[in-house]
Order: C-alpha cells, then sequence, then structure tokens
C-alpha cells in the first residue's frame, strides 16, 4: 500500500483523536475537523499575512506574503518594511531549518525553546494538521462570525506553555487570525488579508 492511500485512511482516526476531550459545542467541533481534514489533503496554499513580534521591550512588525507547492514546500518573503523587504524562508519538505536568502533576520529568539517570527506560520500548520486542539468555539471579528481554535499541550492547563490560536471566518472557512502564546503571553500575533488553501483537483 503506497504513503499516500496510508495517510488518507488514517486522517479519520487522526481526527478523532486530536479532538478527544476538546471543549467546544458539537457543531464548532464539527467545523473544527472539517478544517482540519481541508489542511491534511490540501496540496499547497498561498496569502498574506501582517505579523507582528512582541520581545516586551521591542515590537517587530513584517508583511508577510508565502506560496506553499508539493514540490518546493512553503516559501516566506518578507515585503515590509523597506529595510528588510525580499528576505526569503524557505522550509523544505521533510526539514525543518529555515533557510534565508539574503541578510539574515537578526531579532533573536521569542521564547526559551528558541520560536522566532518566521517559526509562526509553520506552527499554525503543525497546529492544524496534527495538534492537539483544545477549546474551539464561536466569537465575533468586528461583524464577522468566526470559529476559533486553541491548541496546546493536553496535560498543561490555560495559559500554560505553548498555544496556538487561530480565528477562521465561519462562512468562507479562511484564516483570519493567529496567535503564538507563550506562558499565557501573545508573543507573535498575524493578521491574514488573503488565505487560499489549494486542493487537488
Amino acid at each position: 500500500m503506497g504513503a499516500k492511500k496510508l495517510c488518507t485512511r488514517m486522517i479519520p482516526l487522526l481526527l478523532c483523536l486530536c479532538l478527544c476531550g476538546c471543549v467546544g459545542e458539537k457543531e464548532d467541533n464539527e467545523r473544527t475537523l472539517q478544517l482540519r481534514a481541508d489542511f491534511l489533503s490540501r496540496t499547497g496554499c498561498s496569502g498574506t499575512m501582517d505579523l507582528t513580534a512582541d520581545y516586551g521591550q521591542r515590537v517587530y512588525e513584517y508583511t508577510v506574503e508565502f506560496s506553499e507547492t508539493e514540490e518546493n514546500g512553503l516559501a516566506m518573503t518578507i515585503t515590509a518594511p523597506a529595510e528588510v523587504a525580499g528576505i526569503t524562508a524557505r522550509i523544505a519538505q521533510g526539514q525543518t531549518a529555515l533557510e534565508y536568502d539574503g541578510i539574515q533576520l537578526e531579532t533573536g529568539p521569542l521564547n526559551s525553546d528558541g520560536l522566532s517570527p518566521m517559526d509562526a506560520l509553520p506552527a499554525f500548520f503543525e497546529a492544524m494538521e496534527s495538534g492537539y486542539m483544545a477549546e474551539t468555539g464561536t466569537e465575533m471579528i468586528g461583524e464577522t462570525e468566526v470559529l476559533r481554535i486553541c491548541c496546546r499541550d493536553p496535560e498543561l492547563d490555560p495559559g500554560q506553555g505553548l498555544e496556538r490560536v487561530l480565528w477562521f471566518d465561519k462562512a468562507q472557512k479562511t484564516l483570519l487570525q493567529g496567535e503564538i502564546r507563550s506562558d499565557g503571553s501573545t508573543v507573535i500575533r498575524c493578521e491574514f488579508s488573503a488565505f487560499n488553501l489549494h486542493q487537488a483537483t
């Protein structure tokens, strides 16, 4: 049996296991399962986000364009501010290290685990693909009804350790916002002006 077929057959089991014990309404949990299935079956994605990295004494803001394909992996290019525009980080399939084109983006780690601003998007993807979804719920962002998903270590209480929180437009199923929190403090916040998942046709 091929790896692709095996992975496809494992998706329902993964979906059930990762929502065991999740706090949320049945409808929100079902939407969350569908979003996870969409992320697991994607062939790629593309979009633009405004990223804020909060170091406490320093705050950095970037605009990042990103594109992912099965062949080339994930590429993220900073388009603003002007002094670092053009820096590109790439994550090849099966690799976790970031490779930078141009000058190194020297901002330092955001927490003791070495989290950096450019780790945010891969962390969101990992959360949606295999993270423990501890909470789901419906909220409003302006006039938009959104689904909020919080992923964290199942053995930790809310506000402890690393949490990844994502907000999706419930009607469009598009990612609107994402945050990474370290011990209750938001260290990375992303607002997506565009986000598209690509599926096989």
